[in-house]
């Protein structure tokens, strides 16, 4: 599934095909159509295993003592993905915004990808007192995907870089 979520973000949803999949897994075509009999499939699985990762990675913040220290974590893991957002765009952004344009369940299904941030950074700002938790956890996730267009459009990963910088500022004033 590696292979294919990589490629699908390489070359978005509706270029990619499932024969190209399978020459990158460096198996049979018919080996992919057995698990996926169409491309819908597959992506349903790549957002599934993305929301996994997500799950996964927002598990190694809860280390963290305090809901400021998760947060500045999250921040922390988000600008070390500079590089990729230069190339490609988040994965999960951009995986989102494209099939966003399609109006179907794979959409209903994307909206984890930002949806399961969401939710923590705001049960994180909550911990911390914060009334207006959900307009934070807003405002941080919106300043992450901003700033990986950014990233992505200028071929940049400072863009990304500086952006986790100043809100990891930003969550220590509050």
């Amino acid at each position: 599934m590696g292979g294919a979520r990589e490629l699908l973000h390489q070359q978005g949803v509706e270029r990619t095909t499932l024969a190209q999949i399978a020459h990158t897994a460096d198996v049979p075509p018919g080996n992919v159509y057995y698990y996926f009999k169409t491309k819908d499939e597959l992506v349903e699985a790549a957002i599934a295993a993305h929301a996994g990762d997500l799950k996964a990675a927002l598990a190694e913040c809860e280390r963290h003592r305090t809901p400021r220290s998760r947060l500045r974590a999250l921040v922390r893991m988000l600008g070390a993905q500079g590089e990729l957002a230069a190339r490609h765009g988040c994965p999960h952004g951009s995986l989102c915004q494209e099939v966003d344009k399609r109006d179907d369940e794979l959409q209903v299904a994307a909206r984890q990808l930002i949806g399961i941030p969401l939710e923590w950074a705001e049960r994180q700002f909550r911990e911390l007192g914060r009334r207006d938790a959900r307009d934070l956890a807003v405002a941080l996730m919106s300043a992450y995907q901003g700033a990986s267009l950014l990233a992505n459009t200028f071929r940049d990963p400072d863009h990304l870089v500086r952006a986790a910088r100043r809100l990891e500022r930003w969550i220590d004033t509050l």
